[in-house]
């Protein structure tokens, strides 16, 4: 009875864990997202009203304000801008380069993560199109979609800000319609963000009407990690104080996305990275989730409709994040950004598990022997009710033999085995599922450390000694020869199996045979799922067998 229910927890568990990725990562957005569709009007596509004279003026007879024209984008260019020059951004965090076509950013690279472990990796790039029209951060104000690059004249071409200082860029566009756009973007040495002032002047004799529309367009970021392909990467938007996260295959089969709403920012993510819009005005935003080809996503940003007098202007201010996934540089930033770093389900006992890491690390200076720290401490926090169940599946391997007298003199009497079984445990003190509950228990705080340990930045080629030089990355043992498939021994990953082995061995079980070799062969099972996992998982899960190794040592001692 016991060992069935242990055998069938087990089991499940590893079902749980293969299946974790189709089953925990975020749905809401593909259902929310077609809600919102329904019942979104996108404002910055309706055309405008053809008069403004308002019904109380005509009835008083008095004389009508002049008609707002609708202004269709930036203008009506056939062909981006190619005359127009590069502009070089760099503080100690970044380097940037925008473009006076469209005062688009065609390259950011971040100093201070590199694209592989190799000596002369060259930093991450957030930006991988080529197209002026495919690239971030291009503006217009008008009824129609962006279709258009207008040429910018930026007052510098290159701006170096160090020592914590602050730098400032404008550059100005003059549309064929009459509008005058200047982009004012200020950097500050520190930080990530960006912070853009766009002005939107009319410069013709009659009032003008229309809509912001700023944009992102990315494609994947490629960061030489390790493979994380189930975790979410795509568009996301904080919208009304939730977390909408769209997956690319969604929007390819279903077409684009529209949210509606209070909006704090709108992003494209990656594992690692991100690239984000927040505006700094929450209310009556629009946000417009689109693919092209095979994976690169746009998403525009639209405020509210509204007129611009003649001769007046109108500002709009937004913020521009491009840079890491680091919960504590996000919160900074403010805006709910750090929303962006989600785990899931588990994010109560996760969040507070990235905060103990990195608290740790500050005294350490190594995530490895954190990661064995916070092993520790959830094991001794588990300690008492692991104890308990494993003490209680002790102690039920010790009455088999009783058990199996019950069973065959009552084998025609179920009712009658049923009260002499009850008996028979409250006689030793023993719960027949106690043995489960501490694997039950566990299951939250371990998918909790699953994701930690695989998605947070602060472990991206982080070393922790000997051959493992990166956390986030499979154990891999170069021996110098080329291993199909592993590329290297995965000594962590054997051992883990090992203990795992061990650590079976010892724990009680049933005397079925069958069920016996069942179980021993979960540790081989274990070995091939966790070969391509993150190395600092590995780690965790070899040192989480080593204690509880020792803990069923302890308790088989005890009852002998």
């Amino acid at each position: 009875m016991e060992s069935n229910r242990t055998l069938t927890a087990v089991i499940l568990s590893l079902i749980i864990l293969v299946g974790y990725q189709y089953l925990f990562t975020p749905r809401r957005a593909e259902n929310t997202g077609q809600q919102l569709q329904q019942k979104t009007v996108q404002t910055a596509n309706v055309p405008p009203p053809a008069n403004l004279t308002t019904n109380s003026a005509a009835a008083n007879g008095k004389p009508a304000p002049p008609a707002a024209v609708p202004v269709s984008g930036n203008a009506p260019s056939p062909k981006p801008a190619t005359t127009g020059r590069d502009i070089t951004v760099e503080t100690s965090l970044y380097t940037a380069v925008f473009s006076e076509n469209g005062g688009v950013v065609k390259s950011f690279k971040l100093k201070k993560y590199k694209e592989t472990l190799k000596p002369d990796s060259l930093p991450v790039e957030l930006i991988h199109t080529k197209d002026i029209l495919e690239q971030p951060l291009n503006f217009a104000w008008g009824s129609n979609a962006i279709t258009s690059v207008p040429l910018f004249k930026a007052d510098r071409l290159h701006l170096y800000t160090a020592d914590g200082g602050t730098n400032t860029l404008v550059m100005t566009a003059h549309l064929p319609s009459g509008l005058e756009i200047t982009r004012t973007l200020r950097f500050s040495d520190k930080s990530y963000l960006i912070n853009l002032e766009v002005k939107v002047q009319n410069n013709t004799n009659t009032a003008l009407q229309g809509s912001p529309q700023l944009q992102l367009i990315n494609s994947p970021f490629a960061t030489g990690s390790a493979k994380t392909s189930f975790l979410f990467n795509g568009p996301a938007v904080y919208l009304g104080n939730s977390l909408h996260e769209v997956k690319a295959k969604t929007l390819r089969k279903k077409g684009a996305k529209l949210f509606n709403g209070k909006l704090s920012w709108a992003a494209y993510e990656g594992t690692y990275f991100i690239c984000g819009i927040l505006p700094r005005v929450e209310d009556a935003n629009t946000v417009r989730l689109s693919l092209t080809g095979k994976d690169l996503v746009t998403t525009t940003v639209s405020g509210s409709l509204g007129v611009i007098p003649a001769g007046g202007s109108h500002t709009y201010s937004y913020g521009i994040y491009f840079g890491p996934k680091r919960l504590s540089t996000m919160k900074a930033v403010g805006a709910n950004l750090s929303k962006a770093v989600n785990f899931g389900w588990f994010d109560i006992i996760a969040k507070p598990t990235l905060y103990f890491l990195n608290f740790l690390n500050h005294y350490i200076h190594n995530y490895g022997i954190a990661i064995i720290l916070v092993t520790v401490f959830f094991k001794l926090i588990l300690w008492p009710i692991s104890h308990k169940g494993l003490k209680s599946m002790k102690t039920m391997q010790k009455i088999q033999p009783k058990m199996a007298k019950l069973k065959e003199k009552h084998k025609d009497n179920k009712e009658k085995l049923n009260q002499e079984m009850i008996l028979l445990y409250k006689t030793y003190k023993v719960n027949p599922l106690g043995g489960c509950l501490p694997m039950i228990v566990q299951i939250p705080v371990f998918f909790a450390l699953y994701r930690v340990l695989l998605q947070t930045i602060e472990l991206r080629h982080a070393p922790f000694m000997l051959w493992i030089n990166d956390l986030s990355a499979p154990d891999r043992l170069q021996i110098g020869i080329n291993i199909p498939y592993l590329h290297g021994i995965p000594v962590l990953t054997l051992l883990m199996g090992a203990s795992m082995f061990l650590q079976q061995k010892m724990t009680p079980t049933s005397a079925d045979p069958t069920q016996a070799k069942v179980m021993l062969f979960l540790p081989v099972v274990f070995t091939f799922m966790f070969l391509n996992f993150a190395s600092g998982l590995v780690l965790y899960w070899f040192v989480n067998n080593l204690l509880a190794i020792g803990q069923q040592y302890y308790i088989n001692k005890s009852i002998e």
